[in-house]
């Protein structure tokens, strides 16, 4: 990611609100931002917003062979991509540093953690098992993906519902969601990352960076727990050295911050699904609050349709008469229509007035041809004359005579000026017409 760095001014002044115990959104040290969930239309699609972050997670599966090593367990797919729609600073389809250790951090805190059975995604033993994908998308960054990713990776997980499969003999019969209702995963706990920025050497410390404090923090600390206050994996980067006691503070805050999120996670799961066993509205459309600029949606209201016609007459009768109406349009120059409240069309008179113009101009070039011609016939004649007393030059060859001609530019002269002249007589005659129609 090639982020635009920060001034030496900017970075000063977040430091030193750390060192003052102040951050730039207004919160505490200690203080995780607003955690937000909302649930698709299907099962197994969500997008989870911490703070401006958010993270669109989609589950999907499908019958596949299994490994050969793991012949009775199923195959879990993790991917996380960052999207040039989440930062200028992305790049689609390349492989950053960033984006490996985030992919890491993921597997190591849904699928080391043994958060799902495995065993349970088995339909055949070393024939036919469930491979889930877990694809995540990042929507928008304003720091602190990885705790983001994993709360909707694992909200996504326990949304999910797969088809339900009845085995008999060697056969495989996969039920739709109209015959069988779908079977949820096998989950036992859920692992959720917690992220810990450390500045100057871990003398101070913040929980839930955003995107600015990211960018000056010299170390990051993720920690993944479930509720049970069991560590399934921790990660430190940077230049950083943390002593005991700063792991021990750390795990401390994580066990209370994920005993909060889960919570959260459990409540809105259970509305879910008591929303679409009621068959009630669900969905990204139906989180969106009403009364707002962005919502394309607005309560339906009754309308009353009694009284309409007495409620109509009164209006009429208690409107101001209509203005007076010219009998016939003003036709300022010619060529020219006027329109407009209370005057009648005068496109008719337009279109009359070009079509007088348009056999006005067919008459003249009429009349201009006919003195063309003349002036061609004339010029011919006098061509003729001055060709009679100039000498024929023959060749001497025996084959064919060729005759050369050497006439004179005078000619060329003359017609030049006179369709000059012509041109003028013409032009001056219809601007005499012009005017005595404008003065009619």
């Amino acid at each position: 990611m090639k982020a635009t760095p920060l001034s030496n001014c900017e970075r000063r002044f977040i430091l030193r609100a750390v060192e003052e115990r102040k951050r730039l959104d207004g919160r505490q040290c200690y203080d995780y931002r607003n955690v937000r969930i909302s649930f698709g239309a299907d099962y197994g699609c969500c997008i989870v917003e911490l703070g401006k972050t958010r993270v669109l997670a989609q589950v999907s599966c499908e019958l596949v062979p299994p490994k050969p090593n793991r012949p009775t367990e199923g195959i879990l797919f993790f991917n996380l991509e960052l999207s040039p729609m989440a930062a200028p600073g992305f790049e689609p389809g390349r492989q950053t540093d960033l984006l490996v250790k985030l992919n890491r951090l993921i597997e190591r805190c849904l699928r080391n953690s043994k958060c799902i059975d495995t065993e349970s995604l088995c339909v055949v033993a070393g024939e036919k098992v469930w491979q889930i994908r877990l694809d995540l998308h990042l929507l928008n960054h304003d720091g602190n993906i990885i705790d983001a990713a994993s709360i909707a990776g694992i909200v996504a997980l326990c949304h999910f519902r797969r088809p339900d499969v009845s085995v008999q003999g060697e056969e495989v019969t996969v039920y739709t969601p109209e015959e069988r209702d779908p079977v949820p995963l096998s989950i036992h706990h859920m692992p959720i990352c917690v992220s810990f920025a450390f500045f100057q050497q871990g003398t101070y410390l913040l929980v839930d960076p955003s995107e600015r404090e990211e960018r000056v923090m010299d170390g990051v600390l993720v920690i993944a727990m479930n509720k049970h206050r069991e560590i399934c994996t921790m990660q430190s980067s940077g230049g950083i050295m943390l002593i005991k006691d700063q792991v021990l503070r750390c795990s401390k805050i994580t066990a209370v911050k994920v005993a909060e999120i889960t919570e959260l996670i459990q409540k809105a799961l259970e509305n879910d699904q008591k929303v679409r066993k009621e068959g009630g509205k669900f969905g990204f459309a139906e989180s969106i609050p009403n009364q707002k600029i962005t919502a394309f949606k607005m309560e339906s209201a009754a309308v009353d349709t009694n009284d309409v016609e007495e409620q109509a007459e009164e209006i009429i009768t208690k409107a101001d008469p209509p203005s007076e109406v010219s009998a016939k349009p003003i036709l300022h120059t010619p060529g020219t229509a006027q329109i407009g409240e209370g005057i009648e069309n005068s496109w008719g008179d337009l279109e009359e007035s070009d079509k007088e113009e348009a056999v006005e101009e067919e008459d003249e070039s009429e009349v201009t041809a006919l003195e063309c011609q003349k002036m061609e016939t004339e010029d011919t004649s006098t061509m003729k004359e001055t060709k009679k007393d100039e000498p024929i030059v023959l060749s001497d060859s025996e084959e064919e005579e060729v005759v050369i001609l050497e006439p004179q530019e005078l000619p060329k002269k003359t017609r030049a000026q006179t369709n000059s002249k012509q041109e003028n007589t013409s032009k001056k005659a219809f601007n005499k017409r012009r005017k005595k129609k404008r003065a009619a």
